[in-house]
């Protein structure tokens, strides 16, 4: 299936289940994707984090059905599916500004958010730099942290754990521990369908660590791009390029296989890094 024809075909798929609970796993798997990759590369793409997408489209249908006066508020609730008015009226007024009960009003304006096309677009104006380079698995030693199924609720959570080793010493003990070919750390997204979401900070290596896991990175074939500057800006500037230019123009598609953001420059002022994304040919 076409890459542009698959992301479209997973909009349908949201789109008839609006009313009903959208099932991630089912959408990503008709982009032949994670589901942690399926909401990556959808905000990137659509520039709004699916979970929004999926409200705003669910409030402008919910909109319409509360113009009928005859429509009781709750049952509008209950048919997007929101067990209590008091969530439905929160979301409602995210989007619209103006509580549910305000639809039965005369002249309200209301807000309509159409359902998302995806298109090809010419790119590629920038450069970008990378390597193909086909690895065998290994090892990686540092901390870890759960991450939640919702990408957005992950990119507190990721900030936050970043802020917390530079302060408690962890990313000076591990730059202490560095093997010296294998310098810098790494940022680790292990977030494939058939466990339990988690992110490492991490190096290179078999050494063992007290008080840290160790975690053995699969053998991959790697796309390994460079990129410096301001971070996170200059990294998730780096990613939006690679899956909404590079990756459907390629000849590869994704490989079910953890995301690694190589820092070889921590200093996230002027930072060096390397973002490694696992790919097979298409």
């Amino acid at each position: 299936m076409d890459w542009i024809e698959s992301w479209n075909q997973a909009v349908q798929y949201i789109e008839e289940h609006l009313t009903e609970e959208i099932d991630y796993r089912e959408a990503a798997h008709i982009c032949c994707c994670s589901v942690y990759h399926f909401q990556r590369m959808f905000a990137y793409m659509a520039g709004i984090s699916l979970s929004e997408y999926i409200r705003r489209r669910k409030m402008s249908l919910a909109a319409i059905d509360l113009q009928d006066k005859s429509t009781k508020i709750i049952d509008v609730a209950f048919k997007y599916g929101y067990s209590s008015p008091t969530a439905f009226n929160r979301a409602f007024q995210s989007v619209h500004s103006i509580a549910p009960s305000a639809m039965r009003k005369e002249g309200v304006s209301i807000r309509f958010y159409s359902p998302i096309t995806f298109k090809i677009t010419i790119k590629g104006v920038e450069e970008m730099n990378y390597r193909m380079e086909k690895k065998e698995a290994f090892c990686i030693t540092g901390v870890v942290k759960p991450l939640r199924r919702k990408l957005e609720e992950n990119m507190k959570i990721v900030p936050q754990m970043w802020d917390s080793v530079v302060k408690d010493g962890t990313i000076a003990k591990l730059c202490s521990n560095m093997e010296p070919e294998k310098k810098g750390i790494l940022g680790v997204s292990i977030c494939n369908d058939q466990e339990e979401w988690r992110y490492m900070i991490a190096i290179a290596g078999e050494k063992t660590l007290s008080g840290m896991e160790a975690y053995e990175v699969p053998a991959h074939t790697w796309a390994v791009f460079t990129g410096k500057g301001v971070c996170p800006q200059a990294i998730q500037e780096l990613e939006k390029q690679i899956y909404t230019e590079w990756l459907p123009s390629s000849g590869y598609e994704y490989d079910f296989g953890p995301d690694v953001e190589w820092y070889l420059n921590p200093d996230p002022k002027k930072a060096e890094f390397e973002v490694w994304v696992p790919v097979k040919k298409k």
